[in-house]
């Protein structure tokens, strides 16, 4: 080393020199040695190293040279992590504000709003390459390419390095958990939806990092409550931006890691968090299409909002009793017969994966339709909810009257759907199948055949295709006997004399007993 650089100012000196004459590789590689010399590092004060290092980080971001960058910043953070921890959080936060910044500005440029690479991890793929050998790539898309993707890359690069260094540092605990959200909001806005599956395994992996017994003396510890509530506000974020980015797999993760804190913490979590916690559990069962846990998480909302919430309006909660009633009326009738489950091979049985998603909802056991039914009237949703929902509930759960349910049933779906902002639209096609399942179970204890025309003018809202596909359905559940005569045009309900299957319990109204059940 020349005698000019003995002094880590010098070096900043030299660098500036390199740079005004258009040399910044040179210049960064000056100011690398300071940071490989220990005997620069240890005996200067951050006063003088703080400067160099943003020179340092600035000729990286401009390089596009994360790697180097990730060098520099873990020597820094050897040095200051004990010393002057507000130093070495001013550093990262200038870097990454750098990257983000130059990311932004090659986006302006770019007419291109996301990249439409699956994996900046691995760019040139074999596909990738054979496609552009093959394919005629204007002008834009390669400006675009060459423009964008270096710095989306780049930034991502970024965000995962600072996690690292970060990862079981107890001094930079808020930091992690702010770069963890910066990088959820990275992948939001340029629709990176495998670097956002990345992430959660990331910090999957370095939450299991700081449970294990090992590193509770050395770092970060999840015993602290700080801690715990950290990991869980950055959970929360995950759980937002997932659904967001419509990854429902990564929800689903999320809401597990979200309930496994909560049960660590000794603290009962806030209100309004187990509020966000069970919307978003309802809306992830919804997309699952898993309709009896997506009520149970509803009538869980109503419980805690209904306790929690001291200055609740009669309108918002008539809104979530109605709400709560429609949800838990469009559950499908369950099949008569969930004994058979059991001669189902797979990997867990349906009632394994019940009993599972009953502990998310801190259920002793599974719910079932009948048993929200009960709760709803136990705890007076029936009552709060709005007359005409009242209505549908008489009809579909309590009166006997196959000659007029689909009328009534109809004209309160009209309603609903006539509201273009109501959340209870999405149960329309639900509250049909429901209520023409009824229709069959009703029609088929008073006819023991119907002409097809007739079934279909009690069903209004059903063509032939629908009801054939619902009556289909019943055998195949074997809930009924129903034989359907194409040649004649009518339906047959069960007559024949056999042995008993069903379990026995009544499930809405019901006039009489069929023969194929006694």
């Amino acid at each position: 080393m020349s005698r000019y650089l003995q002094k880590p100012e010098n070096a900043l000196k030299r660098a500036n020199e390199f740079i005004d004459v258009g040399k910044p590789a040179r210049a960064l590689d000056t100011l690398q040695e300071v940071f490989r010399n220990k005997k620069f590092t240890y005996t200067s004060s951050e006063s003088i190293i703080e400067p160099i290092m943003f020179k340092y980080l600035d000729l990286c971001v401009e390089l596009k040279k994360s790697h180097i960058a990730k060098e520099g910043l873990f020597q820094y953070r050897n040095m200051f992590q004990l010393v002057n921890v507000g130093s070495l959080e001013n550093v990262i936060r200038g870097y990454l504000k750098m990257a983000e910044e130059r990311t932004e500005a090659a986006q302006q440029q770019s007419s291109q709003a996301v990249v439409d690479i699956d994996d900046l991890d691995n760019l040139a793929t074999p596909e990738s390459i054979l496609m552009s050998a093959v394919c005629s790539e204007d002008a834009q898309d390669r400006s675009d390419r060459t423009i964008l993707l270096p710095w989306v890359k780049f930034l991502w690069e970024s965000y995962c390095q600072c996690l690292e260094l970060l990862r079981v540092n107890t001094h930079c605990e808020t930091l992690y958990h702010d770069i963890a959200r910066m990088a959820f909001q990275f992948c939001l806005k340029y629709n990176r939806k495998m670097e956002f599956r990345k992430l959660c395994e990331k910090l999957r992996k370095h939450l299991e990092d700081i449970c294990k017994p090992s590193t509770q003396t050395i770092g970060v510890s999840i015993s602290k409550p700080e801690t715990q509530q950290l990991n869980l506000d950055t959970r929360l974020h995950q759980l937002d931006s997932a659904i967001q980015m419509e990854l429902w797999q990564e929800a689903y993760k999320a809401i597990e890691d979200i309930h496994g804190l909560m049960n660590m913490s000794k603290k009962t979590p806030l209100a309004k968090t187990m509020a966000n916690y069970y919307q978003k559990l309802a809306m992830v069962f919804w997309k699952a299409g898993n309709q009896l846990f997506h009520a149970a998480a509803l009538l869980k909302l109503f419980q805690l909002t209904r306790e929690m919430k001291k200055n609740i309006t009669p309108e918002e909660l008539q809104r979530m009793a109605s709400h709560v009633l429609v949800a838990i009326l469009a559950i499908p009738l369950p099949s008569a017969h969930p004994e058979f489950d059991r001669f189902i091979e797979t990997d867990k049985s349906p009632l394994e994966k019940a009993q599972r998603l009953a502990v998310l909802l801190t259920l002793q056991q599974p719910p079932t339709r009948a048993s929200l039914l009960k709760d709803m009237v136990r705890l007076n949703v029936l009552g709060l909810a709005s007359s005409s929902l009242q209505d549908l509930y008489k009809w579909l759960e309590i009166e006997f009257d196959p000659l007029n349910l689909c009328n009534h049933v109809q004209a309160v779906i009209d309603q609903i759907n006539a509201d273009e902002n109501s959340l209870l639209k999405q149960y329309s096609q639900a509250l049909q199948d429901v209520t023409v399942v009824r229709l069959i179970r009703q029609i088929s204890q008073v006819y023991q055949s119907i002409e097809f025309t007739r079934f279909l003018e009690l069903a209004k809202f059903a063509d032939a295709f629908y009801l054939e596909r619902i009556l289909v359905d019943c055998v195949r559940h074997n809930d009924m006997q129903i034989r359907i005569d194409h040649k004649r045009k009518c339906v047959h309900f069960g007559t024949d004399l056999s042995e008993s299957q069903r379990e026995d319990r009544q499930d809405g109204p019901t006039l009489q007993s069929m023969p194929s059940e006694q």
